[in-house]
């Protein structure tokens, strides 16, 4: 007999599944840490269904919008160290965290961007988006908030700049994906 394997998509059904039982069955029987996590879930998708569509819809403004030229001079090979401070820009502008640095990180390759650029950009994206920066400025003060960014990013940029020459020294070439 052969037994045959399930294939991720069906696991990951599976998984969910069993996750929204688990919440039924807590609150059903008022286990206090499963209906936590049933609400933090809930919470968590809420945001996630009010934040993905907008930002998906610029993403996709963005892969149509910015041209390839502009992305290589800017981000490119040719880009000097100016191209580290548009990456900063462009992250302190993006909002939605994670979610949105990644799928431009991907276009930004696509379009021709050096692999330090993407890197500062992705990093960038989590230290220095201004409504961020500006909440904690009023919460721990000015001081901190101009420390933390000064510190972190020559940091990051230092890091991206010798994480892009292993990548170059090993030939390393990202994965493909149809378009």
């Amino acid at each position: 007999m052969k037994v045959q394997r399930v294939s991720p998509r069906v696991r990951n059904y599976i998984y969910f599944g069993l996750f929204v039982a688990f919440i039924a069955v807590s609150w059903g029987i008022r286990f206090e840490p499963g209906i936590a996590m049933g609400r933090n879930f809930y919470l968590f998708a809420k945001d996630m269904v009010l934040i993905l569509p907008p930002a998906f819809i610029l993403i996709g403004l963005f892969d149509v919008w910015a041209k390839r030229a502009t992305i290589e001079r800017h981000f490119g090979e040719a880009a000097d160290a100016r191209g580290f401070i548009w990456s900063i820009l462009l992250a302190a502008t993006t909002v939605g965290g994670t979610f949105v640095a990644f799928p431009v990180a991907n276009s930004l390759y696509h379009k021709g961007a050096r692999y330090s650029m993407i890197m500062t950009y992705v990093t960038a994206a989590s230290l220095v988006m201004i409504p961020m920066s500006i909440m904690e400025a009023a919460i721990l003060g000015p001081l901190f908030t101009a420390v933390r960014i000064l510190v972190s990013l020559p940091l990051v940029i230092i890091g991206s700049i010798l994480i892009e020459k292993l990548l170059v020294r090993t030939q390393y070439r990202m994965p493909t994906v149809e378009r």
